[in-house]
């Protein structure tokens, strides 16, 4: 018996040293934990909206009492007491048992009846079709909008100025619906698939962020809206082979590059129906574009920006409501294209208004007269406004984010509006990272978003201009508490020195148990486009955390933003990639690399590998194609190829109009230099990807195979750009992901 109960005992150890061996490692982080389990995520709040001047605040919470259930709590700023403005119980439909799901609500200006938007349905990158729903708070009747119209066909429903009417877009028409008796007034009855009216086609949505079209008169009694008429179109058409026995044939009209665009006008009708007064511009409107309009300070004129299709030139229009002559009160020029403004606000009763320009090289605010005579710089200095957070002109302060010293960081700053104030920095000196601010009206508080790159956010509420905690609004603690207890080390900011005075900046993440006597392998992480910076003191959430999980592998992650990203360094750094896109940031990202190399001994140049999405997709193929001696594997993630297939706004915008720079578009395009490939290349792409269409990858195939270049492509049927649709996309992309680069460029200091 002895032999049997020593032969138990050894498996009843071993069963248990299996079982602890099976308990996972929380320090440590593998796809499951990230991707499929969801085990990190932060705490919800908002949205928030603050009234009566900041001395309340609104927010939506969970109702514990109704499955579902949201209220809408308002807090008294300084003292936090909490009262219950909406119960999810007035927000359930009469004979339904659950109440409106909550996807953004609006409060009429008199707060007197609240609006919901819910049962919203996605129209290319975000859900801005739905129901809306309006709650008299005073008779708590609950009643929803649009009359026969289909479920989730309504967009961009606004309160007029003087609570009576609600107006909304619907299958490409306005209307305008009376509160008081539910009485619908239709306004345009053009819209089709081609005439749309107060809404946008892809590529304005896209490129210019443009999706509400219309705005009511300050006096209630008119709508000025956009109507674009996108007849002549090109279409690419995507298709669907999944959902139904026959394929399916997705069209989507889209301009790409030296293509013909919509034609966009801009007009004014009244509320109670009639014609539309057109805004009088000239030249070709296929060949201009409209990005931003509004009334100005009365009912009596609208502006609106005009750009040039090379985007090149703007003009500020304003525009007599009433015959639809216009008149021309700002003109800016460049030899790069310049920005679309966002911050416009008429002050001073519309006798002067706010504007960004890079005229000094720098990007700045400046206050400019009606008539445009006089041009007022706000905030002089070496350094760039990055935005605009409040303009409080009762007050006469504009408070904006910055950042001189530091690219990478964002912090608040406020300045006088008649320019002869001290520009004053209001983020303490202890508070690092990127911060943003929800100002109130009246600009006494703040809701302030703090984080840095090693961790999440805090949100807390603040004074102004003290910067003050009054309290802590969301403190993440159990989502910090689960990123510090991962094993890592801090991440680290650098510069490197490129020549030419080129000083670039990057960041680095090591392996935990890094030892500087090893070479590691990097994986060399880029965007590099203007539309965004990846070197940023800023929590990246999931990206950080699959990272970080390739870094206790073994891995050196490295990122550095190249000269042309929307970095605060002025207009020549922003700008000196102009018409060179592909050319500028693959010479600047190779440099940067070897200047690494020659820096850190701990660094293995025979194991690097680069990836990125979409603009950095497109900056992996470039040095992939162009410095194969440098990078040996790549992973390119929904890419454009060559940029005479992506759409007019964008590639025009940077890379000048083909008609003028055919060469140009030539050597930007990294399918120029795909038979340079050597080293180990992985594509992705989404068959369904109405932004960067699966014609770039197909077309791509066709040059590396006619050059005989060997590599891995991955296609996800029907996903869209960010490529998330359909149960396990995410997990199985980035299994993919690590896979090969574990494969290709193994891990571990040598």
């Amino acid at each position: 018996m002895k032999p049997l109960k020593n032969l138990f005992l050894i498996f009843f150890v071993l069963f248990n040293l299996s079982l602890i061996a099976q308990q996972e490692d929380k320090s440590l982080l593998n796809l499951d934990r990230i991707f499929k389990n969801y085990e990190f995520f932060g705490d919800r709040f908002g949205p928030a909206r603050w009234i009566d001047e900041g001395k309340y605040y609104t927010t939506v919470e969970n109702f514990a009492e109704v499955k579902e259930g949201r209220d809408i709590v308002k807090y008294e700023t300084v003292s936090g007491k909490k009262e219950v403005m909406v119960s999810a119980k007035l927000l359930t439909p009469e004979g339904k048992d659950k109440p409106l799901s909550i996807s953004d609500y609006i409060w009429s200006p008199d707060r007197k009846m609240l609006m919901i938007f819910t049962n919203t349905s996605r129209v290319w990158r975000y859900n801005t079709k739905g129901d809306y729903w309006v709650l008299n708070l005073e008779t708590n009747q609950l009643r929803k909008l649009g009359g026969n119209a289909n479920p989730s066909t309504l967009m961009f429903a606004k309160f007029s100025p003087d609570n009576k009417k609600v107006a909304y877009v619907r299958e490409h028409n306005i209307y305008v619906e009376n509160l008081s008796d539910g009485k619908i007034t239709q306004l345009t009855f053009d819209g089709s698939d081609t005439i749309i009216n107060g809404t946008f086609d892809w590529v304005y949505e896209e490129e210019f962020d443009c999706r509400d079209g219309f705005r009511w008169s300050p006096d209630s009694k008119q709508i000025a809206y956009w109507q674009l008429d996108a007849s002549g179109i090109g279409v690419h058409y995507m298709i669907n082979n999944t959902d139904s026995l026959y394929a399916k044939i997705i069209p989507v009209q889209y301009p790409k590059v030296g293509t013909q665009n919509s034609s966009a006008k801009v007009g004014v009708i009244n509320a109670d129906g009639g014609e539309t007064v057109w805004m009088k511009t000239s030249g070709d409107p296929r060949n201009n574009y409209i990005p931003r309009m509004d009334w100005h300070d009365s009912s009596k004129e609208i502006w609106f920006q005009y750009f040039n299709r090379a985007q090149t030139q703007v003009e500020i229009f304003l525009g007599d409501v009433k015959t639809g002559e216009i008149k021309s009160i700002l003109k800016e020029e460049d030899n790069v294209w310049i920005d679309v403004v966002d911050d416009m606000r008429w002050l001073n009763k519309g006798k002067e208004f706010t504007w960004i320009s890079e005229r000094d090289g720098w990007r700045h605010i400046y206050l400019i007269s009606k008539d445009g005579k006089k041009v007022q710089l706000i905030t002089p200095g070496n350094f760039d406004v990055i935005d605009i957070q409040k303009i409080d002109d009762k007050k006469g302060w504009i408070y904006y984010r910055s950042s001189p010293d530091n690219a990478t960081q964002r912090y608040l700053y406020r300045v006088s509006l008649d320019g002869k104030g001290k520009i004053e920095k209001l983020t303490p000196p202890k508070i690092t990272g990127v911060n943003s601010y929800q100002v109130s009206d009246g600009a006494n508080y703040a809701i302030h978003n703090n984080s840095t790159f090693d961790s999440p956010s805090t949100i807390n509420l603040i004074e102004l201009p003290s910067h003050k905690v009054v309290r802590t609004l969301v403190e993440n603690k159990s989502y910090k508490e689960k990123v510090d207890a991962l094993k890592r080390l801090p991440t680290e900011f650098f510069k490197v020195d490129i020549g030419n005075n080129i000083v670039l900046d990057g960041w680095m993440m090591k392996p935990p148990d890094f030892d500087p006597a090893k070479k590691y392998p990097v994986l060399y992480y880029l965007y590099g486009e203007p539309a965004a910076q990846t070197v940023l003191d800023q929590f990246f959430g999931t990206q950080y955390l699959w990272h970080l999980m390739l870094a206790q592998q073994g891995y050196i992650i490295i990122s550095v933003d190249n000269r042309g990203t929307p970095a605060p360094k002025g207009k020549e750094f922003r700008k000196s990639l102009y018409k060179k896109v592909g050319t500028v940031t693959s010479q600047d990202q190779a440099e940067a690399m070897k200047a690494i190399i020659n820096k850190y001994s701990f660094i293995d140049p025979f194991r690097i590998a680069v990836w990125g999405w979409s603009g950095g997709g497109v900056s992996t193929l470039n040095l992939m194609f162009r410095y194969p001696e440098l990078f040996q594997t790549g992973l390119a993630v929904a890419a454009v190829s060559d940029e005479r297939l992506y759409d007019t706004i964008y590639s025009e915008r940077y890379m000048g109009l083909i008609t003028e720079n055919e060469e140009g578009y030539k050597e930007s395009a990294a399918i120029t230099f795909a038979h340079q490939l050597k080293g180990n290349l992985l594509m992705v792409h989404g068959t369904g990807d109405d932004n960067v269409h699966y014609q770039n990858m197909e077309l791509l195939i066709n040059e590396l195979v006619k050059h005989n270049k060997h590599f891995t492509m991955m296609a996800y049927p029907n996903r869209s750009h960010g490529i998330y649709e359909g149960e396990g996309t995410t997990i199985h992309l980035y299994t993919l992901l690590t896979k090969y680069l574990n494969d290709n460029t193994p891990a571990g200091g040598k």
